[in-house]
């Protein structure tokens, strides 16, 4: 379900669908690393203002799903104009920092972004950049990032399908939201 907050900025209701904590897994695969299962958390918060707030780890997981250790982590700042034009400002925890430009699709909740610029510190490995496609599929929230450096071309490295997280609090607000006149055996209601 899709929820719009009162307090969300107007010019940021067509990423509504974002908003929350989000928690799956996915793969992990780029030449000069191993390839490997991960898991992932990302958050889009809001606090009134013309952007949402980005917050992703990851880590890899062993054959049982264990954290093992971490992968990678992002934080940065989402906004959309009004022509649906995307721009993201992103910093990585290996001294990447980038901007990003994309679109959110017309009539779906899609958004293809690819690199604008990209600032490295002398610590990080070689990245010349990437795409990104995210979308918001049959209540799941799923992407997969491409990524290019100067001796590999532009290909895919990571994958996920993430889930919404509910917190008690949520479960309670919709509870409460319930018609009064619910059917007593459930089926009633399907009919």
């Amino acid at each position: 379900m899709i929820e719009i907050p009162s307090d969300l900025h107007k010019d940021l209701v067509p990423l509504a669908f974002l908003l929350g904590s989000w928690t799956g897994a996915g793969v992990h695969d780029f030449p000069g690393a191993e390839k490997c299962n991960f898991g992932q958390e990302v958050s889009f918060s809001h606090d009134g203002r013309d952007f949402l707030e980005y917050h992703s780890r990851t880590w890899v997981l062993d054959s049982e799903g264990n954290k093992v250790k971490p992968l990678e982590t992002e934080t940065g700042y989402w906004r959309i104009d009004a022509d649906r034009k995307v721009e993201v400002v992103m910093v990585r925890d290996d001294g990447v920092v980038e901007v990003w430009y994309g679109e959110l699709a017309d009539k779906k909740p899609q958004i293809d972004l690819a690199t604008d610029a990209v600032a490295r510190t002398a610590a990080s490995g070689p990245y010349s950049g990437g795409k990104r496609l995210y979308g918001y599929v049959k209540s799941d929230l799923m992407w997969v990032g491409e990524k290019q450096t100067p001796e590999v071309p532009l290909r895919p490295y990571m994958s996920a399908q993430l889930k919404k997280v509910v917190s008690p609090e949520d479960v309670e607000r919709w509870a409460k939201a319930l018609p009064d006149d619910m059917p007593d055996d459930g089926i009633a209601f399907f009919k």
